[in-house]
């Protein structure tokens, strides 16, 4: 009986979440094997860890050309859109954001370096509100930039992966953007020293 009653709600529940999928707005996406999301039209999802929404963008209103590859992060749809410089080649990826506004910064920096298992020191004004947080974290699993880096020109701002995925699609970071590490490494590769970024 117990059984029975399971297997029923078990179906009950596959048949709402079937007809709420056929009921939801069309969606064109492919996924490929590192998790990223390939979009042809526009997709809006619902997901834990407070992803709001992807939405495929045009390069065109944000850069005025894609000399190099550019990078947009879209701080408050948590998102970080790449497009190659031969327009072949298109990505988007969740990511965590600055938790505050005073944290954020805005506006057009580029790729100055490529790190991989980069090693982390906190910035003095990170020291000064977590004066216990370690001076120096080496690579390796405990490292907050996980394992590979994109250091930005502003000082102290990099794209980053992290060990912590719960972070991603948050508002959980110091300044710079995370990404799942296997997503920061895969843009690691498609990037390179002089890349645009831009964050809005």
């Amino acid at each position: 009986m117990t059984q029975k009653f399971g297997r029923t709600i078990g179906r009950r529940s596959f048949l709402a979440s079937g007809a709420a999928f056929i009921g939801a707005p069309v969606l064109a996406q492919e996924v490929d094997g590192e998790g990223t999301v390939e979009i042809e039209t526009e997709v809006t999802e619902t997901a834990p860890r407070n992803i709001s929404s992807f939405r495929s963008l045009d390069w065109r209103p944000y850069f005025s050309n894609l000399k190099n590859g550019a990078v947009l992060v879209d701080i408050t749809s948590r998102a970080l859109h790449y497009w190659s410089e031969d327009e072949t080649t298109y990505k988007l990826f969740p990511s965590s954001v600055p938790l505050t506004e005073d944290l954020t910064r805005k506006g057009r920096t580029k790729v100055v370096r490529k790190v991989v298992g980069p090693s982390w020191r906190p910035t003095p004004s990170m020291r000064i509100r977590n004066p216990e947080w370690p001076e120096y974290v080496g690579p390796g699993p405990d490292n907050p930039l996980g394992t590979h880096a994109l250091y930005l020109s502003w000082t102290y701002y990099r794209i980053h992966g992290t060990h912590d995925t719960r972070k991603i699609g948050r508002r959980s970071s110091n300044g710079c953007i995370g990404l799942y590490n296997e997503h920061i490494a895969e843009l690691f590769d498609l990037t390179k020293v002089g890349t645009q970024v831009l964050l809005i």
